[in-house]
């Protein structure tokens, strides 16, 4: 089996994982010092969400991509 056509693995999910954390650690660090106006969009909409979840779509598609 080589390297070109193996499958993720666990080291694979945990630096997913792992830069999941660091990445909602962040938003959260960011958001606190944000001025409490701004701060406001942020915390009363789904601001962080949706950025979550284009930010794993485009992990998603970037899988996909790689495995053809």
């Amino acid at each position: 089996m080589t390297a070109s056509n193996r499958s993720p693995g666990l080291r694979e999910a945990l630096v997913v994982g792992g830069l999941t954390v660091v990445v909602v650690l962040v938003a959260a660090v960011v958001s606190f010092l944000l001025p409490p106006d701004v701060g406001a969009i942020v915390f009363r909409t789904p601001l962080l969400i949706l950025v979550l979840i284009v930010g794993t779509a485009l992990v998603l598609v970037r899988i996909g991509r790689s495995s053809r």
